[in-house]
């Protein structure tokens, strides 16, 4: 063989070569996640479903014959750590897609950075700001707020409860659930006569409960927030004696929630995804093979029960990796195209069919209305 020839295998081997690494390069998944801080009951399933999937997936030989490697940072609930968190994600990690925030704080800050750089973003959090108006790169897994206030209005329509109070937290989810509530309460004939506010920090809430109770004409109380905030409301309400009707959005849907606010929980109503009731469903329900495998996988891996909030980064992690899957590599814009493209996915949150219009692909039928009655989730018929 002549020198030439020499030179031109050993390039043709080492493009090869080139090929064969890149192919094994591994599939960066970013996350920032709520692991401690007021969000930390949100965070922390949501972070151990991941680490417990991408080990799973990995096992079982990965995505197009990668392994996926999971990069996270933990904001401590605070949302100017999570804009630099992400930053560090798409500069120095260089990651092919992020999966988290974990609330519409931190999500909010995070979206211009994604928008920005073209990077498939699915959003864990639950404000409706989130994708409305649609942003290119920005998807989201659960149910918005706006569905929380309609799905907890329907039930107190049934129940003939029109005259409410509405205690909502000042962070971003609160303030965009205080939002949606207000603008949809007519169209359930529902008039809010009390409208009152706590921060996520607050210790006591028994002030703005006091005010409540001493509404006239108050039917119902709904509170709407996320973390440990709304356990403490819970406690306070019982405290103070109250006894009218508690509603709660699906910022608390987590037995955490249960554990933390007691038997005072007892009698709470919420809206959720089917996960909490896995084992209520019938069976032909297209959602209950998926939650009781969640379910299952869970409780065998963490020795702790589920929440909604694990479920919200399954169904995170399952769309990019069916995207990536669909769109045959992790090209960003064609993985981006076909997360808007996703039909009939069937996850912990409900039957997802995104569109260019609609980036999160749920409707209201996703919700179950649960009730706690002796510390545990039951559904509401």
């Amino acid at each position: 063989m002549t020198f030439s020839l020499k030179k031109l295998a050993l390039g043709a081997a080492l493009a090869l070569g080139a090929v064969a690494a890149l192919a094994a390069a591994p599939i960066k998944i970013g996350s920032v996640l709520s692991v401690t801080g007021p969000a930390a009951f949100l965070g922390d399933p949501e972070l151990k479903t991941l680490k417990m999937y991408v080990e799973d997936i990995n096992h079982k030989g990965g995505v197009l014959g990668r392994q996926l490697e999971l990069v996270h940072y933990d904001d401590g609930s605070d949302a100017g750590k999570a804009n630099g968190f992400a930053k560090r994600l798409i500069d120095d990690d260089k990651v092919d897609i992020i999966v988290g925030g974990t609330t519409t704080g931190s999500t909010m800050s995070m979206a211009p950075l994604m928008e920005k750089a073209g990077m498939p973003f699915i959003s864990l959090a639950g404000a409706v700001v989130i994708i409305e108006p649609v942003k290119k790169w920005v998807f989201k897994t659960p149910h918005t707020d706006r569905m929380a206030a309609e799905k907890v209005f329907e039930d107190m329509k049934k129940r003939g409860l029109t005259k409410v109070a509405l205690f909502s937290e000042t962070s971003g989810f609160g303030q965009s659930g205080k939002t949606e509530t207000e603008a949809v309460a007519g169209k359930y004939g529902i008039t809010l006569v009390a409208n009152e506010t706590y921060g996520p920090k607050d210790t006591d809430m028994s002030p703005q409960l006091t005010k409540i109770r001493n509404t006239p004409g108050v039917q119902a109380v709904f509170i709407f927030g996320l973390g440990q905030g709304p356990a403490i409301a819970t406690k306070n309400y019982k405290q103070l004696g109250m006894t009218l009707p508690l509603y709660h959005a699906h910022g608390v849907a987590s037995n955490e929630f249960i554990k933390l606010a007691g038997a005072a929980a007892e009698g709470v109503r919420l809206p959720a995804a089917a996960l909490l009731v896995a084992d209520k469903l019938p069976d032909s329900d297209p959602q209950k093979r998926v939650v009781e495998g969640y379910t299952k996988a869970f409780e065998a891996k963490w020795k702790t029960g589920v929440s909604t909030f694990g479920g919200h980064a399954y169904d995170g992690l399952m769309l990019a990796t069916d995207a990536m899957k669909r769109a045959g590599g992790t090209d960003k814009a064609k993985v981006r195209d076909a997360i808007e493209a996703t039909k009939g996915y069937v996850g912990t949150g409900g039957v997802v069919n995104m569109s260019a219009t609609d980036h999160m692909g749920l409707d209201l039928s996703a919700f179950k209305m649960l009730e706690i009655k002796n510390g545990d989730w039951t559904l509401v018929n």
